[in-house]
């Protein structure tokens, strides 16, 4: 399995223009809400869980995160959380609502990720690599992370095997 250095690394050499990167942070979300909302159904409610096949794929990317970082790991769980209550939210509206909130957010979801790719010149990662499906919501973690001046470290690994984000009118 690859570490948390060599996932990031290899999913960072698509998205060094910082347009891309900004569109990651809006499309990538509405992606996660998206599946997950559509993962909400079917759904039965035992102990005041929530028991579907969202949460089967969330607790299952979860162990992912959390083997590759406990502190990623611990913020994707709580993340996917969020997504979990959002999905359950929507799984008992009318399944107009349910499947056009999960369709909606889906395909606004994509379509801003690959006006992304666009400015980037480069396919999105997935298609070169299926685990950039998974990868993705932790890219945008991580670089929030970096943003905010935490896991330096972990910054500096990643620009070292995928160079630095371009700075865009320099």
């Amino acid at each position: 399995m690859k570490n948390l250095v060599e996932h990031l690394s290899q999913y960072a050499n698509y998205h060094r223009d910082p347009r891309n990167i900004a569109t990651h942070f809006v499309g990538i979300p509405l992606i996660v809400v998206a599946v997950t909302v559509l993962l909400s159904r079917p759904g039965w409610e035992v102990a005041g869980i929530w028991l579907s096949p969202a949460l089967l794929a969330a607790a299952a990317a979860v162990r992912f995160y959390l083997r590759l970082d406990l502190r990623l790991g611990l913020v994707m769980g709580l993340l996917l959380g969020l997504c979990l209550w959002v999905g359950q939210a929507l799984a008992v509206q009318p399944t107009g609502l349910w499947l056009s909130a999960g369709l909606g957010a889906f395909v606004v979801g994509w379509i801003i990720q690959f006006v992304g790719h666009h400015y980037e010149g480069r396919k999105p990662a997935f298609v070169d690599d299926i685990s950039g499906l998974i990868i993705g919501p932790l890219f945008v973690v991580a670089e929030a992370a970096f943003m905010l001046g935490l896991c330096p470290a972990l910054k500096q690994a990643v620009e070292a095997n995928a160079g630095p984000v371009a700075v865009r009118g320099a």
